[in-house]
């Protein structure tokens, strides 16, 4: 017998709150006997993956941004959280972490969860230079790596483009020590586009994080063809609108050709969206909430459709 809830029984007007009512038990079930650990082995084996272009390595398209959720500290009920979080994310196969200096405690928080649990070896991590100045830059990486218990870091990045001629070449120099695994840039404003194209013209990075979602869809227009031209992965940003989107969805039913995708929640339904898209390498939504995660990590799982299937399928924002 099937510890987690049998979603294909779902009604496809179940809304994000039902859904998480019914899998809160089952994500609990991730510390308790050896068929709901083997139930989420199942899980983590279905995540789909896709390559980094500059090595071919395979990254689970499903990961997790830290942002005001893992900005909080030890002894609150929110850190208490934070573990099954973690574990979530890893059952259901993924791997990618994204912080920031910027984001508060947030790197703080996810070392020392990683080193708590032994589960560094499950992470891709990923964080940013978010600073002017070589020196202040160099002072900033180390702080990070510190913090995050992890040298090397798999993925550092200029925020925003932020003095990105100063940190270019810091960055490649820690890149050949071995310090960090790839080298990456970051916006999240679509005022930024023109000079964030740019900069990807004119140099090399193997991976880009930009926003996308299914109200802010600017980056199709240049961007994202610009990085599958340029060879570089992709981490999507506020893949929910920044949370605006998904609020004024859950009331409403998902329509019924969601099981065609294997949609069982608004949450699932814009993480294919957004994965549909072919430059996406993987979507990183923020939540400090173990059962957001884990209905977050089944958008990775089951069909991705094409972008063609949403001009015959709509979806109004």
């Amino acid at each position: 017998m099937n510890d987690l809830p049998d979603q294909s029984a779902f009604p496809m007007s179940m809304t994000r709150a039902d859904f998480l009512r019914l899998s809160a038990g089952a994500l609990a079930a991730c510390t308790l006997g050896g068929r709901a650990r083997q139930s989420l082995a199942a899980a983590a084996a279905a995540m789909q993956t896709r390559p980094i272009p500059s090595s071919g390595q395979p990254l689970p398209v499903i990961g997790l941004g830290t942002y005001q959720g893992f900005d909080v500290g030890p002894g609150s009920a929110a850190y208490a959280q934070l573990p099954d979080v973690l574990r979530a994310l890893f059952a259901a196969g993924g791997s990618v972490i994204d912080s920031s200096p910027m984001y508060g405690r947030a790197e703080a928080t996810t070392g020392e969860l990683l080193a708590a649990a032994g589960s560094r070896s499950k992470a891709f991590l990923a964080t940013k230079v978010w600073t002017r100045g070589r020196a202040e830059g160099l002072r900033q990486i180390d702080e990070s790596l510190r913090l995050l218990r992890a040298d090397p870091v798999d993925l550092m990045q200029v925020h925003n483009l932020l003095d990105w001629r100063t940190h270019l070449p810091t960055l490649r120099e820690l890149k050949a020590a071995g310090r960090i695994r790839y080298i990456g840039i970051t916006h999240y404003n679509a005022g930024a586009y023109d000079e964030l194209a740019a900069v990807m013209r004119a140099e090399r990075f193997d991976f880009l994080q930009i926003n996308y979602s299914l109200d802010e869809r600017e980056a199709e227009r240049q961007i994202l063809p610009l990085a599958a031209e340029r060879g570089m992965a992709v981490l999507i940003n506020r893949p929910f609108g920044g949370g605006g989107l998904l609020r004024r969805l859950r009331d409403r039913p998902l329509p019924g050709w969601s099981a065609e995708i294997g949609a069982t929640s608004w949450a699932q339904l814009l993480l294919k969206f957004v994965l549909s898209h072919p430059a996406v390498t993987c979507a990183i939504p923020g939540t400090g909430r173990p059962e957001h995660m884990a209905d977050n990590a089944r958008g990775g799982v089951g069909p991705i459709p094409d972008p063609g299937f949403w001009r015959s399928h709509p979806l109004a924002p």
